[in-house]
């Protein structure tokens, strides 16, 4: 029996999920425009181990979006995970951001791209098969009229960039669920569970996110 403690915080959402042999016991998230990592995820934890009945000692690991996304939701999330592996001496588990948000698409045929909004025209992407096989790897791109016009097959376009890519990507096969914008420590569940029986985990001391690109500092025009 492995209850694993689920955090994701690379995109707007906050989420966090226990979850038993993969199953989600509790999830507790909530997505807004302004970030609420900081402020939300560790009332989220405490509520998520209270609510179940368990102790942070009954944790078998904790696993961890690893990316791409947000830096400071990213720095946010890996760092609540380390500390609490550290402190629990419990394996840590990282989970490919845009694995787990390709993981709520349930299709039949087709290809999955899930897609995290990186700024202007870019996003964060890859492309698995609807069987939730791996097609390609993830890249930073920028979004034309041409991006994945290579597949003839359907494809279905998943996370927060439907409202700035659609009026670029009108193939008549391209189809976008809006209803799936951000990831959750939901589908994070099984994916976790999978590694950990596998017993795939990463160096807690050594262990970064995966921003994709570098940290870029602005000046205020103010």
């Amino acid at each position: 029996m492995a209850y694993i403690l689920n955090i994701e915080t690379a995109t707007k959402n906050c989420s966090v999920a226990l979850a038993k042999d993969g199953v989600v016991i509790i999830c507790k998230e909530i997505a807004e425009e302004g970030f609420s990592h900081a402020e939300k995820l560790h009332l989220f934890i405490e509520d998520c181990i209270k609510e179940a009945g368990v102790t942070l000692q009954d944790l078998s690991a904790v696993a961890v979006s690893q990316g791409p996304g947000s830096y400071t939701g990213l720095r946010i999330g890996v760092s609540a995970a380390k500390g609490l592996c550290f402190a629990l001496s419990i394996p840590l588990i990282a989970i490919d951001t845009l694995q787990s948000l390709a993981s709520q698409a349930h299709v039949a045929d087709g290809v999955i791209i899930p897609m995290i909004d990186a700024r202007r025209m870019e996003v964060y992407s890859a492309v698995f098969s609807a069987e939730g096989e791996r097609l390609r790897e993830v890249q930073a791109e920028i979004i034309t009229e041409h991006s994945f016009s290579d597949y003839a097959e359907k494809v279905y376009f998943v996370g927060d960039c439907a409202e700035k890519c659609s009026t670029l990507l009108t193939n008549s096969n391209f189809v976008f669920l809006v209803e799936f914008k951000y990831p959750s420590a939901n589908e994070m569940a099984q994916l976790s569970f999978e590694k950990y029986k596998k017993n795939d985990t990463v160096d807690v001391a050594y262990f970064e996110p995966y921003y994709l690109k570098d940290f870029m500092i602005t000046t205020s025009k103010k």
